[in-house]
């Protein structure tokens, strides 16, 4: 699996730790160990431009996802998973530091939770609809769940859901 970062938010940031958890995020997802995921993390006006621009919607937010070949996880275990390049992640770090605290999070957790959300709009899962919506937050919440146990760095305190 090839998960590059780069970080041009002007912040420090876990990069190192969000490759891990994306690439633990796509096994978990069975998702094809060649397939390529881009994530970039961002200052607030870069954010906001690209807010604008792709969503139509003013001022920065938190995470925004760009499909490429729109993969999917495959069906069940005798699928193989099909290769090809997930796509873009944006993050601004900014906006995560500041949200933390609403969800209860830090700054790295709030972090995890976004790119995991990130990672599953890439696989075409959605939240508009409410059976979409549970569908998509119980497999964050599996994938989270199964981070905070299995993670080489457990720290003391683990994600919690929202």
């Amino acid at each position: 699996m090839t998960v590059d970062i780069n970080n041009e938010s002007g912040l420090e940031a876990d990069s190192t730790g969000l490759v891990r958890l994306a690439t633990f995020a796509l096994d978990q997802l069975r998702i094809h160990p060649q397939a390529e995921l881009s994530i970039l993390l961002v200052d607030e006006p870069t954010m906001s431009a690209y807010h604008e621009k792709y969503m139509g919607e003013p001022g920065p937010t938190d995470v925004l996802s760009f499909p490429m070949d729109e993969l999917r996880p495959p069906d069940d275990d005798e699928d193989e998973p099909p290769l090809g390049m997930l796509g873009d992640i944006v993050l601004c770090p900014a906006v995560t530091d500041a949200q933390a605290r609403d969800h209860g999070r830090t700054a790295q957790e709030e972090a995890e939770y976004l790119l995991v959300h990130g990672l599953l709009h890439l696989l075409g899962y959605d939240h508009a609809e409410e059976a979409e919506k549970a569908e998509m937050f119980g497999l964050k919440d599996t994938i989270l769940a199964a981070w905070a146990r299995e993670r080489p760095d457990k720290p003391e305190r683990t994600a919690v859901a929202r």
